[in-house]
């Protein structure tokens, strides 16, 4: 059960050569990745639906994939298909995308005997202006699973996951104190969460390790501020749901964050597929 490197850098491909860019400016480029990913979604032999809002008087979608519908309990898996402003974003966040388009792949294709339906949700609308606010698509997708109460089991975003470094010191810290806990090599993916579900946080952390040639860390802060809410679980937690982040330290390692350096050269496809491999076994024996 392994995923495959090439599917990920043809996806990163995809998205990364869009123009024009993928931001909440340009609609027609958003639904080109959306009909992409619910191609992709359709072709791994899952149930495919979307979710539509409007925000600042403009239509947006996040694309939904469901595998094992009538069961009550239920595993979100989230990534957001947005960028901010006019660069290719491919850590930020196609890397992440990419990664949610193979995980669907290897669902459809293992077809794993879980017990909870898995949803996969692909978010537009995370990054500015609308970061923060209850027009992200996260938090609109959050929001009608609680309205509608459904049994959440837990919730993982994918958020940069393919920048890495395995030159000494690579790895800068935003306080000595977290220096004196992680590896100073910018090699590791970190689980990050809030101590509110520090278990759940610990277990995803525990199964990406058993299954998976990178180095995984993990992380709880004390709350949801700062560090720990920069991306689609914080909208999770305002109801209640158990939820965490999987991510390359985004910004504290990336230096094209942001920027239009942050290009398809620039990401470690080999560590990609590790995070993936891991997270699906997450993913597949979380309860």
């Amino acid at each position: 059960m392994k995923a495959q490197t090439d599917r990920l850098y043809e996806d990163v491909k995809f998205l990364t050569g869009l123009r024009p860019y993928r931001n909440y400016r340009n609609p027609e480029s958003l639904g080109k990745v959306c009909s992409y990913m619910k191609t992709a979604f359709i072709n791994a032999g899952l149930k495919v639906k979307e979710q539509k809002w409007v925000a600042d008087r403009t239509e947006y979608t996040n694309v939904i994939a469901v595998y094992n519908e009538d069961k009550d309990k239920r595993l979100v898996i989230g990534a957001h298909y947005d960028v901010y402003g006019n660069q290719p974003g491919a850590d930020d966040n196609a890397s992440a995308v990419a990664g949610l388009l193979e995980t669907a792949r290897l669902i459809g294709q293992y077809r794993p005997a879980t017990d909870y339906a898995i949803e996969l949700v692909a978010y537009c609308l995370e990054e500015p202006p609308f970061f923060g606010t209850e027009d992200m698509g996260s938090y609109i997708h959050a929001k009608s699973l609680y309205d509608n109460k459904i049994d959440v089991i837990g919730m993982i975003c994918y958020e940069m996951i393919g920048y890495f470094s395995d030159q000494p010191d690579s790895q800068p810290f935003p306080s000595p104190e977290l220096a004196k806990l992680y590896p100073s090599t910018a090699n590791f993916i970190i689980v990050v969460g809030i101590e509110a579900f520090e278990e759940f946080n610990n277990k995803v952390k525990k199964l990406m390790s058993e299954n998976s040639k990178i180095n995984v860390q993990v992380i709880s802060f004390p709350s949801e501020n700062g560090l720990a809410g920069l991306s689609d679980q914080r909208n999770y937690w305002k109801f209640g749901y158990k939820a965490l982040m999987i991510n390359d330290t985004s910004f504290v390692r990336n230096p094209n964050y942001h920027l239009p350096s942050d290009t398809i050269e620039t990401l470690d496809f080999d560590k990609m597929t590790e995070v993936i491999n891991g997270a699906y076994n997450a993913i597949i024996r979380i309860i």
